[in-house]
């Protein structure tokens, strides 16, 4: 090792010597001189602006604040010296007026439990069927779907309540009544649409009939058959007019019935 030390060390001062001895060597380029910023700010940080870009901006809510060194909080507070309000018990607390005949109450079974219990939601019927429905006015069917909406809306708030309050029964119960209350509310409007579609016939069978019209003056029908049997009456009604005033009187209607006597003079006469 020392030898190897020895032997490079003269190439070392040899190379040295060179470059002190050569005046061109001392010259450097002025392209790679560093040249000094004349300003005395700190240069800016560099913005991104493209989208998406991280913010440099300091997101720490607690910069500044340190608990070895007692610095406090950074923000102030807006804590006054005002008494706080203590919170009363409900005991004390003046009755709530709620209203006996609100139209929420509607939503619950009854105005003691939020949620029906199982039995009470077995205790229903089967569904309407649609030959049933076929026969009901349009009043019942309104009358009847609203029902059906009330006693969803019904069921469904009990299903909240069950979940909300982690009961843990009568959720089949309810999906069952549920389901009746969806085939009837399913029966109504196949029941409507059919009614729908015989009306759309009906309009069409009307434009072509010329007994009915739809242009909303006068009147919207006129029966052919009614007109021509009123038409023939008429007619007869004043044929028997003329029949009466050719002939005159008719005997024992306003005509004198002459007597016996009178009667065999007139035929001596003749």
């Amino acid at each position: 090792m020392a030898s190897s030390a020895a032997s490079f060390r003269p190439s070392m001062g040899a190379a040295f010597t060179r470059l002190t001895s050569n005046p061109s060597s001392r010259r450097i380029r002025p392209s790679l001189t560093q040249i000094a910023s004349l300003s005395t700010t700190a240069p800016l940080l560099k913005r991104h602006t493209y989208p998406g870009a991280r913010s440099n901006k300091d997101m720490s809510k607690s910069r500044g604040q340190s608990a070895l060194r007692r610095t406090g909080l950074r923000w102030r507070l807006s804590v006054s010296d005002e008494p706080l309000p203590k919170p009363k018990s409900r005991d004390e607390l003046p009755p709530v007026e709620v209203d006996p005949d609100h139209g929420l109450w509607d939503f619950f079974p009854n105005r003691e439990t939020v949620a029906a219990a199982p039995e009470d939601d077995m205790k229903h019927g089967r569904a309407w069927m649609v030959e049933e429905l076929r026969s009901k006015s349009w009043e019942d069917l309104h009358k009847l779907w609203w029902v059906c909406v009330k006693e969803r809306n019904r069921i469904a708030t009990g299903a909240w309540e069950r979940e909300r309050g982690k009961m843990g029964f009568g959720k089949s119960e309810a999906q069952g009544r549920d389901r009746e209350v969806r085939v009837t509310m399913r029966g109504i409007k196949h029941v409507l649409t059919e009614r729908f579609y015989a009306w759309e016939d009906a309009v069409k069978m009307a434009e072509n009939d010329p007994e009915i019209d739809l242009s909303g003056k006068g009147r919207p029908f006129t029966p052919k058959e009614y007109l021509e049997e009123e038409g023939v009456e008429d007619v007869k009604a004043e044929e028997e007019k003329e029949v009466v005033d050719v002939r005159g009187p008719i005997e024992g209607e306003g005509a004198a019935i002459p007597s016996e006597g009178k009667a065999q003079g007139e035929a001596a006469r003749l």
